[in-house]
């Protein structure tokens, strides 16, 4: 049984036009075969659904950098006892709830003696100037449950920053525009930990892909028996070069979709 945990934006999607194409054959194929291929991405849940309904994705999913596991209703792999339920998910929160992820982005901002521009400052039509998203899309990615993203504060030093957030039990994920304020028990590999770690057929043989093209998706390649790097346009992320991973051939959904097809050729599944 394979399980494939995958980053979304420069992974399955392409990081220039947020394009999946070249990938929607193999995961024509991956669906036929019952293989379940679980986004683990940055976006919402909102942006994640309406990802997954155009391409046709029925897995469960992970959102907001680990902190949300959404489960549909209707998959009975997984034990969620201790899940919270919405209309259409079973659903895991390993993160803030998002007034308090704002509260603590505030505070740090006071400590700082500096402004930290977050998505709750900005209006949709701000987000699509700074991002390029369409304003639909733009409305999707503030529609947030967990996490605060913010501008980054390029005259602040990372670990300066690092530290104040652990003093809320939080921790950033520091980004070239946009760094992720997020609850320090979240995080991809412990979302992709607690997926495995409840489903229900623990004796069954499972060989788990993890697919990624920048350092936010370390922890979750580490959780991985497989991790797999997705090039950028440019080449490997100068944060992945030390890792002695799989390198895909190409960028974006065209490197996503040949690695998967050579590991599903030669598992002969």
């Amino acid at each position: 049984m394979l399980f494939i945990f995958t980053d979304l934006d420069g992974t399955l999607l392409n990081q220039n036009d947020y394009r999946y194409d070249d990938a929607l054959p193999i995961l024509e194929i991956l669906k036929n075969k019952n293989i379940p291929v679980i986004p683990v991405t940055s976006k919402t849940k909102a942006e994640v659904e309406s990802l997954c309904a155009e391409i046709g994705l029925n897995d469960p999913f992970i959102t907001e950098n680990g902190s949300g596991i959404f489960i549909p209703k209707d998959d009975f792999r997984f034990d969620t006892t201790q899940a919270l339920t919405t209309e259409s998910y079973n659903y895991i929160s390993l993160g803030f709830e998002y007034h308090n992820a704002r509260c603590i982005l505030w505070e740090i901002s006071q400590k700082l003696k500096t402004d930290l521009v977050g998505f709750g400052d900005l209006s949709p039509e701000d987000i699509v100037n700074l991002t390029g998203l369409s304003l639909n899309e733009a409305i999707l990615a503030k529609t947030r449950n967990f996490t605060e993203p913010f501008l980054t504060p390029k005259h602040i030093n990372p670990s300066l920053l690092q530290n104040i957030a652990q003093e809320y039990q939080a921790t950033i994920v520091v980004g070239d525009r946009f760094s992720h304020l997020v609850s320090a028990k979240a995080g991809k590999g412990n979302a992709v930990k607690w997926l495995l770690n409840n489903y229900h057929n623990l004796e069954e043989k499972i060989t788990t892909i993890g697919l990624g093209n920048s350092p936010n998706d370390i922890s979750l390649l580490e959780s991985v028996d497989i991790p797999i790097i997705i090039p950028n346009p440019d080449g490997v992320h100068k944060g992945l070069k030390n890792k002695n991973w799989q390198v895909a051939p190409h960028s974006g959904s065209k490197g996503w979709s040949q690695v998967i097809t050579e590991i599903i050729l030669s598992h002969k599944i």
